[in-house]
Formats: structure tokens, sequence, C-alpha cells
């Protein structure tokens, strides 16, 4: 699996480090959890897309692009980053910011990401929930090309098989630092939204036939939904990296049953997993993502679907910029 051959920027602080968490460990009175720190990525407080546009803006350079769109909700990670590594490529960066929660007080709408995104200098658009958010996104690189611009689309959490390059490069480089410590991975958990996360791993670890399983825990769509997205996309991910049916069906996998109210809204479960590992272990989650995927894992756990003895590595998919447009969750 050579990666090598792809056109690839360098924006993220690689490896991240892979740590052991003792204090939840012990909390918890269960598996061995260790925690894969992509919050520490590097770019705008860092996350996991920065994985992804290292692939992704290094094809829009090939492309000879001058402007980067992409979309997401009000709070994204996703626009975020994408600003923030759009600056320092030096190309110009629109975000068209999606109303899925209709919320209205200022911290939501205009702190967190939101703020941050105007701090990198994108041209920011907003609009109503839309069902098909890349359609909007291609009328708007329609009419900046008939300005003359050099329009590059990037779709939704950079989930397309260019995209996902990006965590089957972090699948290689997690068992390889497995393989340094000499821990055995019994199952990778981690959030899965809009599936260029989940369909990168698995392409890689499955690639590499590593026989580690990996668990998404679903932040948006029911179950069946959510898995075709995400083998869809493996499955096309896997093709480009030379190794077309690579992953299986059954090897996707999502739980989806700590979404609560929709994507967006906060659980008082992942409210829960936050503060819990801010308290323990003095690191930051996000109610949308790597909150939910954290509660997840806590209540799996209680459940006895993980048991002592194994070890389990939670992928942090970082996020934690949103926290301050969710303060009111917090009470």
């Amino acid at each position: 699996m050579n990666l090598g051959r792809f056109p690839r920027l360098r924006f993220a602080h690689l490896p991240t480090p892979l740590e052991h968490l003792a204090n939840l460990t012990r909390a918890l009175n269960g598996p061995e959890i260790w925690i894969k720190r992509d919050d520490c990525t590097g770019m705008s407080s860092g996350g996991n897309k920065t994985r992804k546009l290292e692939f992704l803006l290094a094809d829009a350079r090939a492309q000879n692009a001058d402007i980067v769109l992409t979309q997401g909700a009000t709070q994204s990670n996703h626009a975020r980053q994408t600003a923030a590594c759009a600056a320092k490529m030096g190309i110009a960066c629109r975000l068209l910011l999606e109303d899925r929660t209709g919320k209205k007080d200022h911290d939501y709408t205009a702190s967190g990401n939101v703020f941050l995104d105007h701090l990198h200098g994108a041209d920011v658009e907003h609009c109503v929930a839309n069902p098909n958010m890349n359609a909007e996104l291609a009328k708007i690189a329609q009419r900046l090309r008939g300005e003359g611009r050099r329009p590059y689309l990037i779709p939704g959490g950079g989930s397309n098989p260019i995209g996902a390059l990006g965590y089957v490069n972090a699948a290689l480089e997690l068992v390889i630092q497995a393989n340094d410590l000499g821990l055995s991975i019994d199952h990778v958990v981690h959030a899965t939204g809009s599936a260029g996360t989940q369909a990168g791993l698995i392409t890689g670890l499955a690639g590499i036939r590593s026989g580690v399983p990996l668990l998404g825990i679903g932040v948006r769509a029911p179950r069946d939904k959510q898995e075709e997205n995400v083998f869809r996309l493996a499955s096309a991910t896997a093709e480009l990296c030379g190794c077309a049916g690579a992953v299986a069906r059954e090897q996707v996998v999502a739980n989806c049953d700590y979404v609560g109210a929709g994507y967006g809204f906060s659980t008082p479960g992942s409210i829960a997993a936050i503060q819990k590992l801010a308290r323990l272990e003095g690191i930051l989650l996000d109610p949308v993502y790597s909150g939910k995927a954290m509660a997840g894992l806590i209540d799996l756990i209680g459940k006895g679907f993980f048991k002592k003895g194994q070890n389990i590595v939670f992928i942090h998919t970082g996020g934690s910029a949103g926290l301050f447009g969710y303060i009111n969750d917090f009470g």
C-alpha cells in the first residue's frame, strides 16, 4: 500500500501520540483504554480533518485551483480546519455553513469554530438546513467559475477517496506505534459521521491484514445507512489504493445508539463523557463527535461489550474549539 505516489502537503504534526488512559481505565474497571491523539494534529487546535486535507489540498494545487470550497454545519470542525490549511497554503477559502440545529444563541452562531473560520480569513456563507449540501456547494462553484475563478470542491468532512487516504495513513501509523509498544490492539473505536475517517481506517487496517476490528460510533445517521455509506467509500478508497476488494462488508460496523436528538446536538451522555475525560485525564472532547463516541465506549464497557484484559484504542478526532459553541449545554 504505497501512499507515497499520491500528492500530499504536510500540515499535520505526525505521528500523533498514542497514550494510555490510566485514570479512566481505573475508573471504569474494564479494559485498558488507549487514546490516539488526533486532536493534536496541529492546525487551528487540531482534529482529524487535517490528515484528509493534506491529500485534498495537494490535489487542489495539482489542479491549479485558486479557491477552495467546502461545507458543513454551523460549528463545523472540518470547515475550521479547511480554512486554516487554506491559509497555510496561501489559497482563498469559502465556507458554506448549514443551520442543522436551529440554535440562535450567540455562543453557537458566532463563537467556537465560527469565530476561527473568520479569524483564518475564510469567506463564510450561511444557509438553512438542506439535504443536499454538496449540490448547494456546486452552485457556488458554478457562480465562481462565471467570475473567472478556479474553485476546488471538498465534500462535507473531506469524505471522498482522496480525503480518506489521510486515514489509510493513520491506520498504518497506528499499527506501527502499537508494534513499537508491544501493544496488541483488540478493538479501535471512534466517531463516525461523514464516513471518511472510518472508511480510511478500515481500508488501511484491512489492506495490511492487521486483524484489528474497528467500531464507529455514529453521530448522525441510522446504522444501516451509516454502514452502507462507509462501505461504499471504503470500497472506492481501496480501489484508489490499489487493493480493490480488501474491505468486506462485514468489517464495516457502526453503533448508532448514541446519536440522541440528531447531528449537532449534544446528549447527556456526551456531556458526562466530556466532563469525565476533562477531570480524569485533562483531555478535551467535543459535544458532537468525540464526546458521543466516548459516551458510547463508556456505556459499552459498562454493558460488558469490552472486557478486562483487552486493549481498546479510542481515536480522538478533535473538535475542542466547538466546546465554546455549546457552553449552555453544560449548565
